[in-house]
């Protein structure tokens, strides 16, 4: 019977769940709105299977890994595909493959009101949900068994998640059923919380006093591909940026993200795709109208060939992948320290009070900005 002590030695994937042939484990949401299983000790039956599952562990299957993970630079010679996609839509085409013989694809889209699952596309068009950064821990409920059903039917299926997603089907869906699946990681930053999201969308559309018809988590056709800045349009028009900022202050992540077991170059994937930050290093000319490039890593002889079938779709060159190894491929994110209390916070006095509390609208962002510039100015006069 799986049991979390600790919430670190969790990372949401499902997999416990989706085993369990009992239906004894059920995914339950704590505060921020993670997914942690919970056991109906009347139904368990004590087989062991949820324990044996969980691939979050420095021990995940990497036994089809090559020798050394291949790495190249990649932007896709459409340029509409390009300017809609996050980085240079290197998964574009090798989504685009797969839907092309036949085969399925899952990826992160939305459900209800911009709330971020994981969804199944088996047309190009419902796979561009899939397109863009979401920054958001996705619900998974039900995916690995579907994934596996499709497998079973014979389908081709094309995963994308983060790398605990995929470690986490890649144990669930086993050995037997693996040659056709192909699976896709990012290089993971964190996740943050589903409910803080929720409830930003919320606060935003009372603000605004209309409703949020479109979402860009990073909005590259207004500011650029290296800027992060997240856009919003409104039913009266309209926008707003501050979730980024609390995202990249590690502040909401789930916990897990602290201790991650993939942060190296032995990834539990066939092919992991990112931002390809450091591609002047190699080619100074290949992005320089700053549209995006993608960084496409190799690492079964699985992800190598499906690369070579689609590498006539894209623009690509070879990188020493020493100088791709951004730091979420070297160590985990360092969890905020205000972490904990953050969430108490949370728990206790509610979304606007955090917000404002560690927020950049809150008086301390504020203050401390201010504070920057004026040292910065003084700093300048002091040099005249």
């Amino acid at each position: 019977m799986i049991q979390i002590n600790n919430p670190a030695d969790c990372c949401g994937c499902t997999a416990c769940a989706s085993i369990c042939a009992h239906d004894a484990i059920t995914m339950k949401p704590d505060a921020l709105g993670f997914l942690y299983p919970e056991v109906d000790k009347d139904k368990c039956v004590d087989c062991g299977l949820c324990e044996k599952v969980c691939a979050f562990n420095d021990n995940y299957d990497t036994s089809l890994n090559l020798e050394k993970t291949l790495a190249y630079g990649a932007r896709h010679k459409d340029m509409n595909e390009v300017e809609t996609s996050r980085s240079g839509a290197a998964f574009i085409a090798i989504s685009d493959y797969i839907l092309e013989q036949g085969g399925v694809v899952y990826g992160a889209g939305y459900t209800d009101h911009f709330r971020v699952v994981h969804k199944r596309a088996t047309t190009k068009e419902e796979r561009d949900e899939f397109k863009g950064s979401k920054y958001v821990q996705s619900d998974m409920t039900g995916v690995f068994r579907q994934v596996k059903k499709d497998l079973r039917d014979g389908l081709t299926v094309l995963f994308s998640g983060t790398p605990c997603q995929t470690s986490g089907l890649n144990s669930y869906v086993g050995k037997r059923l693996r040659e056709k699946l192909f699976l896709v990681d990012i290089v993971c930053h964190g996740v943050p919380s589903p409910y803080m999201w929720r409830d930003y969308i919320a606060y935003l559309e009372k603000k605004q006093g209309s409703p949020i018809v479109w979402v860009n988590f990073r909005d590259k056709q207004k500011y650029g591909w290296a800027a992060h800045h997240e856009t919003f349009k409104f039913k009266n028009g309209g926008g707003k940026m501050s979730f980024t900022f609390l995202f990249y202050k590690h502040i909401m992540f789930r916990r897990s993200c602290g201790k991650c077991h993939f942060t190296n170059t032995k990834r539990p994937s066939d092919i992991t795709i990112a931002d390809f930050w450091g591609w002047e290093k190699t080619d100074p000319s290949f992005n320089a109208d700053n549209k995006g490039v993608s960084l496409v890593l190799l690492n079964t002889d699985k992800g190598r060939k499906l690369f070579e079938a689609v590498k006539e779709r894209l623009n690509t060159f070879p990188a020493n992948l020493d100088d791709c190894l951004q730091p979420n491929m070297k160590h985990p994110s360092e969890i905020h320290p205000k972490r904990e209390q953050f969430e108490k916070d949370y728990a206790k006095k509610g979304f606007k009070y955090v917000y404002f509390k560690y927020g950049e609208e809150g008086w301390r962002y504020k203050f401390s900005s201010l504070f920057n510039r004026l040292c910065n100015k003084l700093k300048k006069l002091s040099y005249r």
